[in-house]
């Protein structure tokens, strides 16, 4: 599981993704160029915010956990670049589209 930067903690209800490597090899061991790689996105969660609060003052926790695997849109979330050279991407709950089961 990555590790999130130290001193990044998201907000409300934002959510740090580090997202999964796309699959250059398939089972079989036949390389997949660059153009047929699948374009789903998934990431694993690393951080969470504490969630959000309703105009009651009810609050309203974030549904992730650290170490959930969600899947992601195409674009959008913001690049947050790290001593540890990974790249990080914080979304807002939710703009993910969903949480995957493994």
């Amino acid at each position: 599981m990555a590790k999130a930067p130290k001193q990044l903690i998201p907000l409300l209800n934002r959510v740090l993704i580090k997202r999964a490597d796309p699959v250059t090899q398939s089972k079989s061991g036949v390389l997949i160029p660059k153009s047929q790689k699948a374009q789903i996105t998934k990431g694993t969660v690393v951080a969470v915010g504490p969630g959000t609060t309703t105009s009651q003052g009810k609050s309203v926790p974030c549904c992730l956990k650290v170490g959930d695997t969600v899947l992601l849109p195409d674009y959008g979330g913001t690049k947050i670049p790290s001593e540890d050279k990974q790249e990080y991407f914080l979304y807002r709950e939710y703009d993910i589209l969903a949480k995957i089961n493994e």
